[in-house]
This record gives C-alpha cells, sequence and structure tokens, in this order.
C-alpha cells in the first residue's frame, strides 16, 4: 500500500490551505514547536478524511481498502526502542546479504540486494535529480527499497525518517550516527590521507564494504570502474558534522517549504538550485553524511544513511 501517496492527496483537501498562514520566526524553540504542532494536526486531519471518505464508499456499497485503522505512519529514528532498530538494521544487512538481481554483464559490482538499488540510482541520477519528477521518483524509490526488506527480508515495521532539524546542532551525537550498537554506525575514526572522511568501525555498519562508484572522483577515491557500475570494493566512509545541518535543514527551514505556493518553487528550496551554494536540505544533508558512498551524487544510496535522509525528504513533501 503506497501510503505517502495517498496521504498527500488527502492533504490537498484538509491542510495545505492552513500551512499557508505559517511563518517561520528564525527562533529554534519555536520553530521547533510549531513544526511539531503542524505533524499533529496534519495526522489528525488525515485519519478524519479516511474515516470520511470510508465512510462515503459504505455508503456506495464499496469497501475502503485503506482506512484510518491501517494506514501506516513512519516512525522517526530516534523514537524506535532499541528492538526496534535492531530489528531495522538485521533487515537491511539481510538485503546486503542476499543475492544480486542485476546481471554482472550490466553491473559487474552489484555483489547483493542491497546493490540493485545503488545500481538504478547510478543509471537514472542525470534524470531523477533537478526536474519535475525529483520528488516522486525518489518517494517510489524508497517505497521500493521498504517493500524489499519487508517481503523479503521479513521486517515488520517501515523505513524510519531522519528528522534533521531535531539533531541539527550535533548530528554525529544523534541515536543514527553515535557509533552504538542501535545506530547507523558512527562518524568514523580519522584517518591521515588526502580524504576528509573516516572509515565507519563503530555501530551495525562497522567495517561494511562498499561495492559500487563512485562515479564522480571523491576525496581520497578514484572513480570506480565502468561509470561506477564495476566492482570496486573499499570501506564506508563519512564525514558527519553540525555546520551544513544548522544552515540548510533546520527548523526555518521546514517551515518554509511549507509556504512554497507550487512544486516548482518547493522543488527547488528542497532540492536548491544548480551551480550555487544554496544546496538545499537535500543537497545539504547529503553533504552532512558526506564520504564514500554518501558524498557522491549517483552512488550515495550505497550509504544506510542515504534511506532515512530521503524518508524525511518523502514526509516533508506529504505534508506540504
Amino acid at each position: 500500500m503506497k501510503v505517502p501517496a495517498l496521504v498527500a492527496s488527502l492533504l490537498l483537501g484538509t491542510s495545505v490551505g492552513a500551512l499557508t498562514t505559517v511563518q517561520a520566526r528564525n527562533d529554534e524553540s519555536a520553530d521547533a514547536q510549531l513544526v511539531a504542532d503542524l505533524g499533529k494536526s496534519i495526522r489528525t486531519d488525515v485519519l478524519k478524511s479516511l474515516d470520511e471518505r470510508e465512510a462515503k464508499l459504505r455508503k456506495r456499497g464499496q469497501e475502503a481498502t485503506c482506512t484510518s485503522r491501517n494506514v501506516v505512519f513512519r516512525r522517526e529514528y530516534g523514537s524506535l526502542s532499541k528492538a526496534q532498530r535492531l530489528h531495522y538494521f538485521n533487515a537491511v544487512q539481510c538485503l546486503q546479504a542476499l543475492p544480486p538481481r542485476t546481471p554482472s554483464s550490466v553491473a559487474a559490482g552489484a555483489k547483493s540486494r542491497f546493490d540493485d538499488f545503488i545500481v538504478t540510482h547510478i543509471q537514472q541520477t542525470l534524470a531523477i535529480h533537478f526536474s519535475g519528477i525529483f520528488m516522486p521518483w525518489h518517494r517510489w524509490f524508497v517505497h521500493a527499497y521498504e517493500k524489499a526488506f519487508r517481503d523479503e527480508c521479513g521486517y515488520k515495521g517501515y523505513q524510519p525518517y531522519w528528522d534533521w532539524p531535531k539533531y541539527a546542532s550535533a548530528p554525529q551525537n544523534s541515536p543514527i550516527f553515535n557509533g552504538d550498537p542501535y545506530s547507523l554506525g558512527g562518524n568514523g575514526d580519522y584517518i591521515l590521507m588526502k580524504a576528509r572522511s573516516s572509515f565507519v568501525t563503530t555501530g551495525p555498519f562497522a567495517n561494511m564494504t562498499v561495492n559500487l562508484g563512485p562515479v564522480g572522483g571523491l576525496d581520497g577515491t578514484e572513480p570506480g570502474p565502468d561509470g561506477g557500475l564495476g566492482y570496486n570494493p573499499r570501506g564506508l566512509r563519512r564525514d558527519i558534522g553540525p555546520a551544513v545541518n544548522m544552515r540548510y535543514a533546520n527548523y526555518s527551514t521546514v517551515l518554509n517549504l511549507f509556504l512554497q505556493p507550487n512544486i516548482e518553487q518547493y522543488r527547488l528550496l528542497s532540492e536548491g538550485v544548480p551551480y550555487t551554494v544554496e544546496i538545499g536540505p537535500h543537497g545539504g544533508i547529503h553533504y552532512v553524511i558526506g564520504g564514500d558512498p554518501g558524498g557522491d551524487l549517483f552512488t550515495s544510496p550505497g550509504d544506510p544513511a542515504f534511506w532515512v535522509h530521503h524518508s524525511m525528504m518523502d514526509r516533508l513533501w506529504t505534508f506540504w
């Protein structure tokens, strides 16, 4: 069930009008409270709309398949219990252990089911960024990934999201990146080389092997063979810090997204303007993750952090 698409359509008649009165105050605590209040209001509106829709269908003798009783709301990563986080990254590791479906003739570097998604992103990157299909394509992409670890790895939950502003002042210390056994791995150990990023050595993705890419050269890493589709095993690296997070993905940014009058303006603020310093929260958070493959536009899904980031992207588009 593609819940986000349904929710987005419901919001058109319920909450979007109210959002036009929202004004970011550039006061962190005030803006944080406003975002929280809006989230609760939108959730209430969605459930109410589902009930009304079900009642209308019932009057016509039809049965609703998506109702307030079975609708899914993805959860913020830090709100998951330790057991739920364990269940989540076990499912991701399951995908990393399953054989690929991509033929080796297409991508010799694809060694797992997880890598299949990276191949898709590499092949589509130039069409799905800085274009009108950016948001819907990535919605489908996250849903396909979510469906894979639910159907193929027995995961019972849904794709969690990274609440960027909540941890903006110190993302490296957040439940996502603090390096404990229930995180998505740490920021890595500093290495004395020309690369600024560091190998991840703590958490469930410590010493993870990255097989594909990079397509563009990164600090300390040469471009991979066959346009990034060849086999290029190396360690996962990150370069997480607060500066870009606080500048491009704070509570005021989130509120300003809600104020955009059309999808083009929303996408420009969200994705950023090409060839300028205005990289938006999308590019900003990819920059926060950094490293390899996170710092490469083409192969960024190879870092498990990609998926919590894009789940948040999808959440905010749903709210808008």
